[in-house]
């Protein structure tokens, strides 16, 4: 009985080992695989092309400014998906640049993100969720002053944000009751 029970268990660890060393295996025999010594060459080369901390912003205001027509025409399908998509691209920016070097010292853009999002953000949800166009509105011009703090602090008080005056899209149809096709 005992030797049945020592070739159980030894074909249950052949079968558990089984997995990791094929993975290893195939991983070790990839053809055209760089050598670990090229590996600090590799990620200054990833650098290079990661867009950079304006490009995820600019991404930022592309949504937030689709979610003040998207509120206002009040197809709140769509302005959750736009808040959504701010949130996303806030998110991405700050994995970019999580802390700005300012004369005053860093500034923790992490935190300043979970803040926004934990109250100003979730105020625009809540009025979205609601389906309450005022609160909505307050909600959104909070939001902007929020954002301006964050420039302000991170010493770009020229980046002023406003409420948007024109989809900057205007491809998009924010009428809830829109037929398709037109």
């Amino acid at each position: 009985m005992k030797s049945n029970w020592n070739r159980w268990r030894f074909l249950l660890l052949a079968l558990a080992a089984a997995p990791v060393a094929w993975l290893n295996l195939n991983h070790a025999a990839e053809p055209g695989a760089p050598p670990a010594s090229a590996l600090p060459a590799e990620v200054e080369r990833l650098k290079a092309v990661v867009p950079d901390q304006s490009h995820a912003m600019a991404d930022v205001g592309y949504h937030f400014a689709n979610l003040w027509f998207a509120g206002n025409k009040k197809n709140w399908p769509l302005a959750k998906f736009y808040l959504d998509e701010t949130r996303s691209h806030l998110k991405w920016a700050v994995r970019i640049i999580p802390v700005r070097k300012t004369k005053a010292g860093d500034v923790d853009l992490r935190g300043i993100l979970e803040a926004v999002d934990n109250s100003l953000l979730s105020a625009i949800q809540k009025a979205i969720q609601a389906e309450d166009t005022s609160k909505f509105t307050n909600a959104y011009r909070l939001t902007l002053e929020g954002c301006y703090s964050c420039h302000k602090a991170s010493e770009k008080p020229y980046l002023r944000p406003q409420i948007p005056l024109t989809p900057p899209q205007p491809i998009i149809n924010f009428d809830p009751d829109a037929k398709w096709p037109q």
